[in-house]
């Protein structure tokens, strides 16, 4: 009998042990759960931060292949403006130095005509012989002098020409010298985005860190917490299991004792009372 009642009052404090025990398996798999959305909230923000930088990068390195195609861009305008600048500086003397030599009444056309009106002369007039030597060497003289002012003449056109030209070159080679330092500013600008948006990623990734292991250490500790409870419940389904026999068995024996009575009574021929039949019909 006392062995019966130690075992039940064990009985009752495993139950309770495992009421217990679900309340703080619930609680800690609560808390483990919270720790997880915390750790899939951070991760979250990294991802977005990684998708930032990747289209950051992308970005930048568009306007660094567009500046080094400017550059170069920029370096053969530079070239050209070099070069014009030493056309005018070539032409500019030769051309003064020789309108130097010519009158300022000189002129091409002035000139031609002339020319043609001693030829005419030569072929139609009957003139004499040191005459028309004189006349000869005039046309030549005219000739050559209208040779050498039509280099001079060149040149004033090439130096026009290299004037246009180097304002020209000039200003496509500030236009270039400015797009490259803007796009190169925005490459810097996106550069330096990255830059702050790496910071943030190695921030939680730091805030990462100890969530993490907290979450792994609740994890460990609700499985040790399950098991221990599965082990209970069991044992204490084994226990209920066998109080339900034990009350069977213990039923069964009232039952077959009260019958033996009945029998006994109805032997002797005595009077059997109501629940003298139940517990007949009982068995």
């Amino acid at each position: 009998m006392t062995e019966t009642k130690i075992t039940q009052e064990e009985f009752t404090r495993k139950k309770k042990e495992v009421t217990t025990l679900r309340s703080q398996l619930k609680s800690l798999n609560t808390e483990k759960e919270a720790t997880y959305r915390q750790i899939r909230s951070i991760r979250d923000k990294i991802k977005d931060r990684s998708t930032r930088i990747k289209t950051l990068k992308s970005e930048r390195d568009v306007l660094t292949k567009q500046v080094k195609s400017l550059k170069g861009e920029r370096s053969e305008l530079n070239k050209s403006v070099k070069e014009t600048s030493s056309t005018q500086k070539y032409v500019a003397p030769v051309t003064y130095s020789r309108q130097n030599r010519f009158d300022k009444q000189d002129s091409p056309s002035k000139m031609r005509s002339e020319i043609d009106q001693l030829e005419i002369k030569l072929e139609t007039e009957a003139i004499s012989f040191d005459k028309e030597k004189g006349i000869r060497k005039k046309v030549k003289e005219l000739k050559n002098k209208l040779k050498k002012l039509k280099v001079v003449e060149d040149k004033n056109k090439e130096l026009k020409n290299a004037g246009a030209n180097f304002a020209e070159v000039r200003r496509k080679a500030q236009d270039s010298h400015k797009n490259v330092q803007d796009i190169a500013k925005q490459s810097q600008e996106k550069h330096e985005q990255m830059n702050v948006i790496f910071e943030e990623v190695k921030a939680f990734r730091a805030e990462e860190k100890p969530v993490t292991e907290t979450y792994v250490g609740l994890k460990k500790k609700y499985e040790e917490l399950k098991t221990t409870l599965e082990t209970l419940s069991k044992e204490v389904d084994g226990i209920s299991e066998e109080f339900k026999d034990q009350d069977t068995r213990s039923f069964k024996q009232k039952i077959k004792q009260r019958t033996d009575e009945v029998k006994e009574k109805m032997k002797k021929g005595k009077k059997l009372s109501t629940e003298d039949i139940l517990a007949f019909q009982a068995e």
